[in-house]
């Protein structure tokens, strides 16, 4: 809608004349006649006085559609504002989730600890040549025997499965025996 028509529209909404209009806006009722036909056009200073008197923006009176721009900014902003809220919460809730999984990780895995142990030890005392020997062996790969000489500690070892103690404490026993020897 051109200026014209939206002076004449307003006019009328006031239920003012052209000659009231005119006094108003200090002008004469043919130049009030003339901006409605688009014949002329206020000058800034008139178009002051009409938007004061007609209680609308000068960009209302041009039909400069601000309003419209304004809104549909202000609308994206706020869908834009949601948006990070959102984006904020999921950041939010996943990282009480991780702080939570993280103190449940530190309680169940620092309390104290009640260990099994299917290791399985024996000891045997033997004598050879009238010396005497104690011999440790351990399922978990131990084995002891401090007073033998390298050779002795050879021959027992080779003798050992750490899957089975017993069978190989008895190899142990078996073995000084054949040599002369004897196990308690």
């Amino acid at each position: 809608m051109n200026l014209g028509n939206k002076i004449l529209e307003f006019r009328k909404k006031l239920g003012l004349s052209q000659e009231q209009l005119g006094e108003r806006v200090n002008v004469t009722r043919q130049t009030i006649s003339n901006w409605e036909l688009g014949e002329t056009s206020p000058n800034i200073e008139q178009l002051k006085l009409l938007s004061q008197v007609f209680h609308v923006s000068i960009d209302e009176l041009l039909d400069n559609d601000t309003h419209n721009i304004l809104v549909e900014k202000v609308s994206n902003t706020e869908k834009l504002a949601g948006i990070i809220i959102k984006i904020l919460k999921g950041i939010g809730i996943f990282l009480l989730l991780y702080l939570l999984f993280i103190v449940v990780a530190i309680i169940l895995f620092s309390g104290p600890r009640t260990t099994t142990s299917n290791s399985h030890s024996a000891t045997v005392e033997c004598s050879l040549s009238e010396k005497d020997y104690s011999i440790s062996v351990g399922s978990d790969g131990y084995f002891n025997c401090s007073n033998c000489d390298k050779n002795l500690q050879k021959n027992l070892k080779g003798m050992i499965d750490y899957s089975d103690i017993d069978e190989s404490i008895l190899e142990i026993e078996n073995y000084f025996q054949e040599s002369g020897g004897g196990c308690e």
